[in-house]
């Protein structure tokens, strides 16, 4: 099979052939039992449109494939079914968009599927299916069907990977909120986020995996029964389901505990500087008092203390700031205020 050549299903199809209908570059299609299955890598209008002339999809599903927008969902025809499925790229950048579309066009003797790039198993797994002659077979010698549960089983596998991750970052985060000397707020957001994303993302998937194994069936050998396939695709999304709402509970606890000893710490901070202030009012009274245009006992004006020395003044007025700083330590350590 030629690489760029999409294989034809009806007699008008084969008539567009014979007119030398331009395929795309990176419109891709390898040859299977009986079926081919066509990849489109960043699709472009044109390149749409003239896949709506090579096949009688849908104008709107056409549409669909390359919006950004799209909910996750399942359209049913007689000939074929078109798909959109959401999963989380590989890498999360910011400004990426924070999901991936997988749009999939199915029917008895072909599979489309249409992506941006950024699954990187659905990529692998087409690079394999061109390279290697044993995984061509493996994969595209049954249906399209059984091809589109693979696809579907190996993105699913990758998050598990995706999970794999997350459950790190807790344990990290986990460490991180007991350290006093580590700030977490930030890291405990993004990782919210994430979590809140992918369950954006899966929750719906579970629905639609069901009704695709279902309605798949038809496009998939007698012998093949597509839904016993795709149970254990379903038993993997639940897995990630009841992951991740563990994930939300305790980023949810690890929040409250980090919001709990920040208020801990800031309070501790916060009650030693009110200390260290209250033993300094005697000072502070006292210097402010001397400090005024007032005639007071052992100032300039009415003459020095002299009895202990030049500095009798100096040390008699220290030594009444200190003793009322003293008898106010005293009591603060008796009702316990100096304890943490």
């Amino acid at each position: 099979m030629k690489k760029g050549t999409i294989i034809s299903r009806l007699p008008h199809l084969r008539r567009h052939q014979q007119q030398d209908v331009q395929v795309p570059s990176h419109i891709e299609t390898i040859q299977g039992n009986g079926f081919s299955w066509t990849d489109i890598l960043n699709p472009t209008r044109a390149e749409i449109d003239k896949l709506g002339q090579m096949y009688d999809f849908n104008t709107l599903n056409l549409d669909d494939s390359i919006s950004k927008i799209q909910l996750a969902k399942i359209d049913n025809y007689d000939d074929h079914s078109f798909i959109i499925l959401h999963f989380p790229p590989m890498i999360i950048k910011k400004g990426m968009p924070r999901f991936s579309q997988l749009s999939v066009f199915i029917g008895k003797d072909f599979l489309v599927t249409i992506h941006n790039g950024d699954l990187k198993p659905l990529v692998d797994m087409f690079l394999q299916c061109k390279e290697n002659q044993q995984r061509r077979v493996e994969l595209l010698s049954k249906s399209p069907g059984f091809l589109l549960h693979k696809i579907i089983d190996a993105l699913v596998d990758d998050l598990l990977h995706t999970l794999r991750r997350i459950v790190a970052n807790l344990d990290e985060i986990e460490d991180d909120v007991f350290d006093e000397n580590k700030s977490t707020p930030k890291k405990i957001s993004l990782l919210r986020r994430e979590i809140t994303i992918l369950r954006r993302i899966v929750n719906p998937l579970r629905k639609i995996v069901l009704e695709t194994s279902k309605s798949t069936q038809r496009f998939s050998s007698p012998d093949d029964d597509l839904v016993i396939h795709f149970d254990d695709v379903i038993d993997h999304i639940d897995k990630v389901v009841e992951t991740l709402d563990e994930a939300k509970e305790t980023m949810e606890i690890y929040k409250d505990t980090d919001f709990m000893l920040s208020t801990e710490k800031s309070n501790k901070i916060l009650a030693t500087l009110t200390i260290i202030f209250t033993l300094s009012i005697p000072a502070t009274v006292i210097g402010a008092m001397y400090g005024m245009n007032v005639n007071l006992p052992g100032g300039i004006e009415t003459g020095a203390w002299l009895f202990l020395g030049e500095y009798t003044t100096f040390i008699v007025m220290l030594i009444l700031s200190i003793i009322p700083s003293i008898l106010m330590f005293l009591w603060f350590y008796r009702r316990e205020w100096l304890v943490y």
